[in-house]
């Protein structure tokens, strides 16, 4: 009887992995719901100027929309297929656990927590930055030690909130917290009065200080209290799909190391002998087959948005950000560096 009872045990467990199996295999991978559907459903900020916002007539502009443009000039040959979703600090992670969205570019800090908690594959960093405060001149502030006792607007739900919280308690210095839940209702607050100073990410700061009705009456200090590594993320469970995320960034990367440029690109298919940029550009050997992309798919890219230095310079550089710094390419000195194409 236990031979049988055993038996049975394995019969239905090899039953059970082949229905698994199966079904897994019956399901559609990311890519062709993709191109199925003709388009990638991106969430972004949308109020974040030279990351993500919308112009008059409904155009997504910015900094972490052109990564979603040049996934979509990966996998379409062109940068317009894309579906923009606008989500809030609160609900993003829903929309990447449920499938609302392809691919997340959001000012999203990657942390151990989100990595392990929230069912998503974070991509290479594409900013790293790190949170700041803003205050008014008036108050004369020059160190985060002077704001003991004051009030300070943060979104709800960010690594933003926890940061503040761990400062100020290990420098024992006493704050209340204005929690609102966008980024619109932050710098709104901030720049009616009623808190004495914002924090968030350096980038969102100098970003949204564009924003305030005097600008030049605010400053930010110089003193970051954190490490904020921003980057892409994608739902967990299709490999496939999070290497089309991390290589569409690479070639960003990669181009700006060898100098290719929107401009410059078909002077290099013409005319470039070196065997490394020969396989980047699909002319030597197809490494987009591997990723279920065309050869040429680095070359759409780089067409349509090109290098990231040159998405740097088009939404960043015009908000006053003229120092790289860690954002700078390895070959300056920065962090940002890609793994080989080959």
């Amino acid at each position: 009887m236990r031979v049988k009872t055993i038996a049975t045990f394995a019969g239905a467990m090899v039953l059970s992995l082949a229905t698994a199996f199966g079904t897994s295999a019956a399901q559609a991978s990311v890519l062709d719901e993709v191109r199925a559907r003709g388009s990638i459903r991106c969430g972004v900020n949308g109020q974040l100027p030279g990351f993500s916002t919308v112009d008059s007539e409904g155009n997504h502009l910015g900094f972490d929309v052109d990564l979603c443009r040049a996934v979509s000039a990966a996998v379409f040959g062109t940068p317009d297929n894309v579906e923009y979703i606008i989500l809030t600090s609160a609900n993003r992670q829903s929309a990447l656990q449920s499938g609302e969205i392809d691919i997340l570019s959001r000012n999203t800090t990657y942390t151990l927590t989100r990595d392990s908690e929230w069912g998503a594959t974070y991509g290479p960093t594409t900013y790293y930055d790190g949170q700041g405060f803003m205050v008014p001149k008036s108050l004369g502030v020059t160190q985060i030690e002077e704001l003991d006792g004051a009030t300070i607007c943060v979104i709800a739900g960010t690594t933003t909130e926890l940061n503040l919280a761990d400062t100020f308690r290990a420098r024992g210095l006493d704050f209340t917290p204005v929690v609102v839940d966008t980024d619109d209702a932050s710098f709104t607050t901030y720049d009616e009065g009623r808190c004495d100073a914002n924090t968030t990410d350096q980038s969102s700061l100098i970003s949204r200080r564009t924003t305030l009705r005097n600008p030049d009456a605010h400053v930010i200090l110089g003193e970051i209290i954190s490490k904020e590594p921003l980057g892409p993320l994608v739902p967990q469970g299709d490999e496939q799909w999070s290497d089309i995320m991390d290589w569409s960034v690479n070639a960003l990367f990669y181009a700006e190391e060898v100098g290719i440029t929107s401009e410059n690109i078909d002077r290099f298919i013409a005319t470039s002998n070196d065997p490394n940029i020969q396989r980047f550009l699909g002319l030597d050997g197809n490494l987009g087959e591997v990723l279920g992309l065309d050869a040429d798919f680095a070359v759409n890219i780089i067409k349509s948005v090109g290098n990231y230095a040159e998405m740097f310079d088009r939404h960043l550089t015009p908000l006053g950000v003229t120092d790289r710094g860690l954002n700078a390419s390895y070959v300056d000195g920065g962090l940002l560096y890609s793994p080989p194409f080959r």
